[in-house]
């Protein structure tokens, strides 16, 4: 609907009720509607939904029309995110929100600081989906806002081609609303319980979430040893509680990402329960880690399996829990994916211990071998140190080539800053440039993101700011390595009351006092002082 076909439509309302709403005006109601076109969660995860899907039709045409995110933590995050990205590119297109369970655990939790462990409150989940979006429709709002005074101004100035500009722009607004995908970890207890947790977080506007084959009391961060899998019939029965949820509130284009954690996991609590010879629970317990005994040699605790007609014992360690056999990681985990796949799932995800294009690619040809348009989400971890691992990449590539020998970038130095403007320092930062369009063409990388970019982000500033103003350059540290750059930056919390919503509340106030209103903006307004100052 219009713009002018909303006003139309309050004009009605507002004249069907009386004089006892003589004092409402059309206009401004509609406004209020514009500026907030999703009115529920579930408004979100629908559109956003439909969007995601979209995109991955298009990629699937076309790898270059690859997705990128990054993880955020706090609704403000978010929504400077999102304004820089329609600021600097001039729309959202194939950018998303990440939620990471990582920075939850870490930065949200009533607890305290977490480790990623799964043992934050299973509330700060939806609860932190609700406060990005709702950060992003304020976004939304006070961009119209300052539409809607613009055409206010044309029209005084009897300016009408201006006002007809406005009034198609703001038919054409493009919201700050993306799509997010949200950790659910390992769902955070049995099937039912992440079904419950599911209808919360898309309740609260997630349109995808990823959930990851681990034990849900055990759970470990992806990059971390002691990671412990289950079996794939008890992870379906949780992708499948995914799936239930999103058909139960309409969300019928709902996604839902499958974690494996088996390249770095060694580990099962369970054997599998097998039915017949090669069926699923048979291939994973074909992976565990088994040395033969006699029946007579069995302990009465031990736990036993049939294998090529012989009796097996698994490897049980102190803390009940089996092992897999080393170097089962990549069987292990294409399995996982094509499973999860052909159960269900619509994108998978592959933690890695390095940034390899060629590891990846390798299990991805692996994977679409059976399921053709299979599809990644990655992650670009700070975990890894990126300029050690693709110096080291660069450094091998070069020597295999003949083009250096080994001494003449030492393994052991290539941290170091002198080689920065080096050949190899070029070429690698050259790579790291490339890395997310080469990953998405050759490794089937549909969804690029970077899961703690924000955390680091925060604590390098803070660490930056810290320095300057508590030491020598006290307030020059604020204006230089802030302040300054914000203005010239033409970044918008530079005028910090605007961007919490100082002029929509005086417009509200004009809505409903008139002439009466106590509004902020007047001359002694302060941020009149970040007025064309460019």
């Amino acid at each position: 609907m219009s713009y002018s076909d909303r006003i139309e439509e309050m004009n009605q309302t507002i004249a069907a009720n009386g004089a006892p709403w003589g004092a409402i005006d059309g206009e401004s109601a509609a406004r209020m509607v514009v500026q907030n076109r999703f009115r529920t969660g579930l408004d979100i995860a629908r559109y956003t939904a439909k969007i995601m899907r979209e995109d991955m039709e298009a990629y699937d045409r076309d790898p270059a029309n690859y997705t990128q995110s990054l993880g955020t933590w706090h609704g403000f995050i978010a929504q400077q995110k999102m304004i820089s990205i329609k600021k600097h590119f001039g729309n959202t297109k194939r950018r998303y929100l990440y939620l990471s369970g990582w920075m939850v655990a870490a930065l949200r939790s009533e607890f305290g600081p977490l480790p990623d462990q799964s043992m934050h409150e299973k509330t700060s989940v939806p609860n932190l989906i609700g406060e990005l979006y709702t950060f992003l429709k304020q976004a939304d709002a006070r961009e119209l806002g300052m539409m809607f005074r613009d055409l206010d101004a044309a029209r005084d100035a009897g300016d009408e081609v201006e006002a007809q500009r406005l009034q198609k722009a703001i038919d054409d607004h493009e919201t700050h609303v993306v799509p997010i995908i949200a950790d659910i970890d390992a769902g955070f207890g049995n099937a039912e319980a992440t079904y419950l947790l599911a209808k919360k977080m898309i309740e609260a506007g997630a349109c995808a979430l990823q959930i990851e084959n681990q034990v849900s009391d055990e759970k470990q961060c992806g990059h971390q040893d002691g990671k412990v899998t289950v079996p794939h019939e008890d992870f379906l029965q949780k992708v499948r509680a995914c799936r239930y949820a999103f058909l139960e509130l309409g969300v019928e284009d709902g996604i839902i990402v499958t974690r494996t954690d088996s390249l770095g996991a060694g580990l099962t609590k369970q054997i599998a329960y097998s039915a017949e010879p090669g069926d699923l629970g048979d291939q994973y317990n074909a992976f565990l880690d088994c040395e033969e005994v006699a029946i007579d040699d069995l302990k009465p605790s031990d736990v036993v399996i049939k294998r090529d007609g012989k009796l097996m014992r698994p490897k049980r360690l102190p803390s009940n829990l089996f092992q897999f056999r080393p170097g089962t990681g990549e069987d292990r985990c294409v399995l996982d994916s094509i499973t999860s796949l052909q159960n269900g799932a619509d994108l998978i995800w592959i933690e890695t211990e390095k940034p390899h294009i060629g590891q990846i690619g390798g299990m991805m040809k692996r994977i679409r071998e059976v399921v053709p348009n299979a599809k990644l989400v990655y992650n670009n971890s700070p975990s890894f140190n990126w300029t050690l691992n693709l110096r080291k990449q660069v450094r091998a590539d070069w020597i295999a080539a003949g083009r250096i020998n080994g001494e003449d970038y030492p393994e052991a130095e290539l941290m170091s800053a002198r080689f920065d403007e080096t050949e190899l320092g070029q070429e690698t930062d050259a790579r790291l440039k490339r890395f997310q369009y080469d990953i998405s063409d050759r490794a089937g990388v549909f969804h690029n993101l970077i899961t703690l970019p924000t955390f680091h982000m925060t604590a390098f500033a803070m660490d930056e700011l810290s320095k300057g103003y508590f030491g020598e350059d006290k307030m020059a540290a604020y204006v230089q390595t802030i302040q300054r750059r914000e203005i010239r930056g033409g970044v918008s919390a530079v005028k910090h009351q605007h961007e919490v919503g100082s002029d929509l509340g005086d417009t509200f106030k004009e809505m409903v006092a008139g002439e009466r209103a106590l509004k902020a903006s007047g001359a002694h307004n302060t941020m009149n002082q970040f007025e064309n100052v460019a």
